[in-house]
């Protein structure tokens, strides 16, 4: 979804802290149902959510030390790996002329739907964020490079392949890691780094994982594939 607005930065409580509301909200709006269902249940009896979300990304933005800065050309990507959670958003989506991101006022520009096209067999796959991922061990927020990240973040994905039903991937590797980033979620603190990694998957799951998300709070706005 394209969108702009006039603030010329969001705060950093608004950057992911909206993004799970804004999700249910979109979800409430065309299927009350499954919005309440997610939220209470997870899916299908997995604690696990299967959406994935960005926070909103503007292309050309000035840089400025400690500010989150906007401009003309935003984006917003939404997904699910689940068809009836995809439709639904699509749905909601498609009827917004704006977007109430915490604080801010995002104009919807444009929205169109995109379908990545599929791996072509299973094997070695590559894959980078454009959002930091999230990892935790024992409640402590893990870094690229901890003790137990790849451990941690390999048993997120084996989970995921659960709720989905398709085989986990095999010899997860770190190839990448971005800065360290700290964001607030409803006053907490979240903290992780974008990744580049490499796996061995299945193509379906590499397809579903990227309407999904890498780590944890992938509903926030986290892990998001480019």
């Amino acid at each position: 979804m394209d969108v702009a607005t006039d603030a010329p930065h969001l705060t950093w409580a608004d950057v992911h802290g909206p993004a799970r509301a804004v999700v249910y909200r979109l979800l409430e709006e065309h299927d009350p149902a499954i919005a309440r269902s997610l939220h209470d249940d997870g899916w299908r009896g997995h604690p696990l959510k299967p959406i994935g979300v960005t926070s909103p990304q503007f292309k050309g933005a000035p840089q400025k030390n400690g500010v989150y800065t906007t401009s003309p050309h935003g984006a917003i990507w939404f997904g699910s790996p689940v068809p009836e959670i995809a439709a639904a958003l699509v749905t909601a989506l498609a009827r917004r002329t704006e977007i109430v991101w915490g604080n801010a006022r995002l104009r919807v520009r444009g929205f169109s739907i995109e379908v990545a096209a599929p791996a072509p067999v299973e094997g070695l796959v590559e894959l980078e964020t454009a959002t930091p991922v999230v990892v935790r061990h024992e409640r402590r927020e893990l870094l690229p490079g901890d003790e137990h990240y790849i451990e941690r973040l390999a048993h997120n994905l084996t989970h995921k392949a659960d709720v989905l039903g398709l085989p986990a991937p095999r010899s997860l590797r770190l190839l990448k890691a971005g800065p360290r980033r700290r964001f607030s979620v409803r006053g907490a603190p979240r903290i992780g780094a974008q990744v580049r990694v490499s796996m061995e998957a299945d193509p379906r799951f590499v397809d579903a994982i990227r309407s999904w998300g890498l780590g944890l709070d992938t509903v926030q706005g986290f892990g998001w594939i480019r």
